[in-house]
């Protein structure tokens, strides 16, 4: 009996102290509520300025209540998941520095968290996508984004040289847009660049790709590098007559510690041209309607280029230089340090038609 005297007295005591934290939690109660509503409604405002703004083609940027800017929408990636390569040229500014790739899983998973921070476009490049497994690795990840992520646009950038019909038979439906390389229709140029395989020709293979991307309803683009070796050339007639939808028209680039420098693997010097030698290119070529020409200014800090690591590569200081992976510390995060200049992304013609459903091409 004598043990029930301490509890019941504990009891009281209890009962003494729950009564006002009843009345303290009955007033805090609805400011909690209060606050939560608040939160909700901020974030759906934000969703709703990066959605107009995305609608009305401008950046994925908006700015706060307070004055500071919202996080970057990546709406166009370009993820190089390799760095591999069969090609050596000479100019190439994303040089097989490591053998790494990815688990695919651990791809998609980055993919995913990419979709969702506001990814419209993939565009999936190397080194040469199609080496890693014989291209069965880039071909489940274009099926994941258009088929589970459902996003607008997956694109490829290759040489063209591994690409078989069985890929195209597999996987061209989930894929919107090919872009094959091609510097010159010149093959003794394209040797001289490193774009030389052996017996394989370069141009034949890509009259060749042509006719399959126009047979398994897959967009056609053609990307050049304008260098020392190509740039007197005139291409008007092969472009024309192989009618990509886009011919996009690089300046060749410097990039320290991959084609420049003491730790690079390529020498590009060599390769380099004069704003003027570019413009006279373009002049010449003025007339094909499908040019997209890009000269240096331009390409070096308009790109979100994504790593083999799932890291934003910042270019601003004529460097690739790493943020954190998306995987380690997520997408909002890792962008900040991206050096991504949205409205050269704009202004040099980044978001176009990409979709091929809404090209209204003539198969």
């Amino acid at each position: 009996m004598w043990m029930l005297v301490p509890i019941a007295f504990a009891l009281k005591l209890l009962n003494v102290f729950l009564q006002p934290l009843g009345s303290v939690w009955s007033s805090l109660g609805p400011l909690f509520l209060q606050l939560r509503a608040a939160s909700w409604l901020a974030g759906g405002e934000r969703s709703r300025l990066l959605q107009d703004r995305r609608e009305a083609g401008e950046p994925g940027r908006a700015e706060g209540e307070d004055g500071g800017d919202l996080p970057t929408t990546p709406t166009s990636v370009n993820y190089h998941f390799t760095r591999q390569c069969n090609y050596k040229c000479g100019f190439c500014f994303h040089t097989a520095k490591t053998s790494f790739v990815l688990p695919l899983e651990e791809a998609k998973k980055g993919l995913l968290m990419l979709k969702e921070a506001g990814m419209e476009k993939i565009n999936f490049s190397g080194g040469e996508p199609f080496l890693q497994d014989r291209g069965e690795y880039l071909g489940r990840l274009v099926k994941f984004c258009k088929q589970e992520l459902q996003l607008p646009s997956v694109s490829i950038v290759s040489n063209g040289s591994l690409i078989r019909e069985r890929w195209f038979q597999k996987y061209g439906e989930y894929l919107d847009i090919l872009a094959i390389s091609c510097d010159s229709f010149d093959e003794q140029v394209n040797v001289l660049i490193g774009r030389g395989q052996g017996k394989k020709n370069h141009v034949e293979n890509l009259q060749k790709l042509r006719t399959w991307c126009k047979e398994y309803r897959v967009a056609f683009k053609i990307n050049s590098v304008i260098n020392r070796f190509n740039v007197d050339e005139d291409m008007k007639e092969q472009i024309t007559a192989l009618n990509p939808v886009r011919w996009k028209v690089f300046q060749c680039l410097i990039i320290e510690g991959e084609n420049s420098g003491e730790d690079a693997l390529r020498e590009a010097e060599r390769f380099v041209i004069s704003d003027e030698e570019f413009e006279a290119f373009l002049d010449r070529h003025k007339d094909v309607s499908c040019l997209v020409p890009e000269s240096n200014q331009k390409m070096r800090d308009s790109y979100l280029i994504l790593d083999e690591y799932m890291r934003f590569l910042n270019c601003r200081n004529g460097r690739k230089d790493p943020s954190k992976s998306i995987l380690d510390v997520g997408v909002e995060e890792a962008i900040k340090f991206s050096g991504f200049d949205e409205k050269m992304f704009l202004k040099r013609g980044g978001k176009y038609v990409w979709s091929k459903a809404d090209l209204k091409l003539d198969w």
